[in-house]
């Protein structure tokens, strides 16, 4: 490394913070050009490394600024940042929030460069840095970061955010995985990927390696003919994946002297729960606030279970719980609660406390009366957009009061609506009672994000678990004791061991499921593993559960008969080569305006990959894992996972295909009839099983003789039923909007 150039401005100042995205480079003039851009990205065990490189030269004749800037996811950690210029490396000095912000200042008044983190959006954040850059100078960026994946809804995820701002000659991601237990499924999702980007990646995988390559030429990547300068490349791209687990759901993985413990079981059944939604309704959440709040909550009371017990506590000034008591999650109930949640109004003042303190003594009332099921598990759930302004309004009193009242027998989730809300106050809240905090951000799609959370904690599989470890082997420990365990999650305990690389690590985990039953898995032995990714020492955790479930399988499919709306479930039976034939399944419901002409709403179900989709005029919302996303029409997307394909273009096109497989459009429509329409590609791939108001005419179809007096009309026998046809001109959007003019025969349903 060379040594500064006496008198240039050295000092970089970095915040440790959190996992970085694809980075952006910022140039200020055109003649600062970017010819190489590359990410590599190493997965191991749930452990992301990843370094970006980016490399720029100054065309001008003369000095030029260049601003590096970063999009920051908000859970992992920098661990390198340097710049090198003119052939000399300049280090980047890392520091804690409080001494970089000290440091930040005093440099920006030298004149030096220097960057800092900053909150900018829901998982990220950002850093930039400035350099000038003299004529004809090159300049490296590297960043270097780390970040331990965290499973959610079942699946692990890395986020990249790819915003070149121009064309890059030299453009490419590698994306590495490797999972000892086994790559369990893989899938990509991107928001700027068009069909000639998809050619530039490349996805391969074997049982316990994948490899993600993304290499577009500057043709790819340009935005249009028009506009060959601008590119295309703006937005996300992510990989999510899962891992094969054994019947303990444990693993142990050891490396120099540590290890990290994985525990999330599969299979297990979900503990009943008694659950209070605690509602803030004062005049702040006046609005769209209160109106998504609402829309949540029909959604949330709906996923209830038949073992469940709720109750909602609305406040403002006051505090007012909906019944005296919990009660079952009956349909009778459940119906009641949505009509009384659909009258919330907002207004007064913000009275945290004593909402709080209503729902704990409601909770603590059915204990004593001996009202909840044995075993079952107590929530509070509160949802709150301020700070307290009515009742006790000293925060440090209030969680005092929490804390004392719910004495570690019940579990606070806090959920904060908007900026302006005092999160760290509800996040100390939330983790002093055994829960945890999140923040809802006001948007089109606060509603799926009140519901997403909802699906995180809808299922407790285990309580009361612990983790133990021989004291002879294991030197100290994180946290190794958990309240709750719930479906989708992992819990992770790490560790120093006395010994460098034991040759067995053995561990309990003890803990309350719903049902009798105890399972005791033998311990393999830690072994090597070798590949293209950094080596790793390997070994499983032995466990012990007590009271496991009796795993219950069941599927349903329920088929709309309303007059005003259709149902089409067809069945495809694919074939592979030699393997044996599979029944893909899949239902299509809709409901249809005739005086519009138009669909008010689509909704897709697949059963493999389960995975459903909701088109609105709105938006389109994709639900898989119990995970939902929203996705406003006319964005670019395009998501690759096992069996389905799904794109969707500017024109607000959405497809859904996969090889051998009819295709599924969806289209939003602005033009005359405005709404959405429903496409179909490729239907002679029906198996004889297609049913439905619409699924009838693909199968067993029979035309009557033609009328000698009147060409334009038929008569249609389908399934032993006689419907009238008429010859008409429809438009065709095969190819896509505007659509083609064609004759075709149209049914009246």
């Amino acid at each position: 490394m060379k040594t500064p150039a006496p008198g240039r401005a050295c000092g970089i100042v970095l915040v440790l913070l959190s996992l970085a995205t694809l980075q952006t480079l910022r140039a200020q003039k055109n003649d600062i050009d970017i010819y190489s851009l590359t990410v590599d990205s190493k997965v191991s065990s749930r452990f992301a490394h990843t370094v970006v490189t980016s490399r720029v030269v100054n065309k001008a004749s003369t000095l030029q600024e260049i601003t590096f800037q970063m999009e920051l996811p908000k859970k992992a950690f920098i661990t390198n940042f340097s710049m090198i210029i003119d052939g000399v490396t300049y280090p980047g000095n890392i520091k804690e929030k409080a001494a970089a912000q000290e440091q930040y200042s005093a440099a920006v008044a030298r004149g030096e460069s220097a960057g800092l983190v900053k909150a900018t959006g829901r998982k990220t954040e950002q850093f930039q840095v400035s350099v000038s850059v003299a004529p004809a100078a090159k300049v490296t960026f590297e960043l270097v970061y780390e970040e331990l994946l965290v499973r959610h809804l079942g699946a692990y995820e890395l986020l990249l955010k790819v915003q070149p701002q121009q064309l890059v000659k030299h453009l490419q991601m590698d994306i590495y995985i490797f999972e000892p237990q086994g790559i369990s499924f893989l899938e990509t999702e991107s928001t700027f990927m068009t069909n000639e980007l998809a050619e530039a990646l490349i996805t391969s995988q074997n049982k316990t390696k994948a490899h993600v390559r993304f290499k577009p030429t500057l043709s790819q990547q340009q935005k249009s003919p028009e506009q060959q300068q601008d590119t295309v490349l703006d937005g996300n791209f992510i990989v999510r994946y899962d891992v094969d687990r054994t019947v303990s759901g444990g693993s142990i993985q050891i490396e120099n002297g540590y290890f990290v413990h994985y525990f999330a079981p599969e299979h297990l059944a979900t503990i009943p729960k008694n659950v209070i939604f605690v509602i803030d309704k004062s005049g702040s959440m006046r609005g769209r606030k209160i109106q998504q709040t609402r829309e949540a909550l029909l959604k949330i009371l709906g996923d209830l279970g038949p073992r469940d017990q709720f109750n909602l506590i609305s406040f403002s000034g006051e505090a007012a719980q909906w019944k005296p008591q919990l009660v079952p999650a009956s349909a009778e109930n459940v119906n009641e609660a949505k009509s009384y949640a659909t009258g919330i109004q907002a207004q007064g003042g913000t009275n945290i406390n004593d909402a709080i303190l209503m729902a704990v003594q409601l909770l603590e009332r059915a204990n004593r009366e001996e009202l909840l099921p044995a075993g079952s598990v107590t929530l509070i759930i509160l949802l709150t957009d301020g700070d307290p302004t009515a009742g006790e309004t000293n925060p440090s009193r209030i969680q005092k009061n929490v804390q004392e009242a719910i004495d570690g027998q019940h579990s606070l989730f806090c959920l904060g609506f908007g900026f302006d809300v005092s999160y760290a106050f509800l996040e100390k809240l939330a983790l002093d009672n055994g829960g945890l905090a999140r923040r809802i951000y006001e948007d089109s799609d606060s509603a799926l994000q009140l519901q997403d959370f909802y699906q995180e904690v809808a299922n407790p599989l285990m309580t009361s678990v612990t983790f133990e470890y021989p004291s002879n082997a294991v030197e100290a420990v994180t946290q190794d004791a958990f309240r709750l365990f719930f479906k989708g999650s992992e819990l992770v305990v790490a560790g120093k061991l006395r010994d460098q690389n034991p040759d067995v690590l053995s561990a309990k985990v003890r803990g309350q499921l719903r049902d009798p039953g105890t399972m005791h898995p033998q311990l393999p032995t830690p072994e090597k593993t070798v590949g293209n990714l950094p080596t790793e020492t390997h070994g499983q955790s032995s466990s012990q559960v007590g009271n496991v479930a009796t795993p219950l399988s069941t599927d349903t499919c329920a088929h709309t008969s309303s007059p005003q709306t259709f149902h089409w479930a067809p069945q495809y039976a694919g074939l592979g080569g030699l393997h044996p034939r599979v029944t893909r399944w899949i239902e299509v419901t809709g409901h249809y305006e005739t005086e519009k002409a138009h669909f008010s709403w689509i909704e897709v179900t697949f059963k493999k990959p389960q995975l459903q989709v909701r088109a609105s005029p709105e938006h389109v919302v994709v639900t898989r894992n119990r995970r939902s996303s929203a996705y406003k029409w006319k964005k670019t997307l395009y998501s690759v996972m096992p069996g389905l394909k799904m794109t969707m273009d500017k024109a607000g096109l959405l497809l859904l295909s996969s090889p051998d497989r009819v295709t599924i459009g969806l289209l939003s429509w602005d033009g005359p009839g405005e709404g959405l329409r429903l496409l179909l590609r490729d239907t002679d791939r029906f198996s004889g099983h297609v049913s439905g108001s619409l699924g009838q005419f693909y199968q067993d179809v029979l035309w009557e003789p033609l009328a000698a007096a009147d060409d334009s009309k038929r008569t249609l026998k389908v399934q032993g039923h006689d419907h009238s046809a008429t010859r008409e001109l429809k438009l065709d959007y095969q190819e896509g909007p505007p659509g083609t003019e064609i004759s075709c025969w149209s049914v009246e349903l």
